[in-house]
C-alpha cells in the first residue's frame, strides 16, 4: 500500500496497491500564490503533454495558454464566476482543446480520449515539479471559441489553472473546508472482470 508523504494528502489518501506517490500526490487545490512560473519550468508541462499516446499518432490535442495580465483578461469572461472567484490569482492558464477531425478528413472518435492522456501527462509533470494544476469545466465553450478564434472543428474541453501552491487561508471562507484532497472509490467499483456489473 502507497501512502503520500505530505500530510494533506497522507490524511485523506492512500492506494490499495504499490502506485508512484506522484499518483497520489496530484490533487486539484484552488489557492494560487500569483508568483510567476519560469518558461523552462512551465514549458517542460507542455512537453510531458507533447508524449501522451494518440490513436493514430493524430495529437489531436492543443493548448492556448494565457500568462499576461491582457490574455488572461481575454479569459475570464468565458470562466464561470464561482471558478474566477479563485482562479484570477493562477499565474497560468490554459484552454485544452481537440481537433475533431483527423489527418484523413475523417471524424477521429479518440480526440477528447486523447486529450485527456495529454491533461493527465501534463499534470503528473507538473506535480513531480512542485506545482499545482487545477482543471475547470465551468465556462462556456462557444463563447471562448467566438473570443480565442478556434474553429468549429474543434472542442473545448477544459481551463487549466496551473501555479504553485497558496495558503487555504486565502480562500474564500466557503471554498477552505473544500480544499482538501478527495479519495476515491474502490477497485470493485470500476474494474469488471469478463462482463459488466455496476455496484
Amino acid at each position: 500500500m502507497t501512502k503520500s508523504h505530505f500530510p494533506e494528502v497522507a490524511d485523506n489518501r492512500s492506494a490499495a496497491y504499490e502506485i508512484d506517490p506522484v499518483f497520489l500526490n496530484r490533487w486539484s487545490p484552488r489557492s494560487f500564490k500569483e508568483d510567476q512560473v519560469p518558461d523552462d519550468v512551465l514549458f517542460s508541462l507542455f512537453e510531458a503533454a507533447r508524449w501522451a499516446p494518440s490513436a493514430s499518432n493524430e495529437q489531436p490535442w492543443r493548448f492556448i495558454v494565457a500568462r499576461t495580465a491582457e490574455d488572461k483578461q481575454r479569459f475570464y469572461p468565458f470562466i464561470a464566476e464561482g471558478n474566477r472567484i479563485w482562479c484570477e490569482k493562477a499565474p497560468v492558464l490554459a484552454l485544452i482543446l481537440s481537433k475533431t477531425v483527423s489527418g484523413r478528413g475523417t471524424f477521429n472518435r479518440a480526440h477528447a480520449f486523447d486529450a485527456g492522456a495529454a491533461w493527465g501527462y501534463l499534470a503528473l509533470q507538473a506535480t513531480k515539479l512542485g506545482l499545482i494544476t487545477h482543471a475547470m469545466g465551468g465556462f462556456d465553450p462557444e463563447k471562448a471559441k467566438e473570443v480565442l478564434g478556434v474553429p468549429d472543428d474543434y472542442e473545448l474541453h477544459a481551463v487549466i489553472a496551473i501555479g504553485y501552491q497558496g495558503e487555504k487561508e486565502a480562500l474564500p471562507e466557503q471554498l477552505q473546508e473544500r480544499e482538501k484532497p478527495s479519495g476515491r472509490r474502490e477497485l470493485s467499483q470500476t474494474v469488471f472482470e469478463g462482463v459488466f456489473e455496476e455496484k
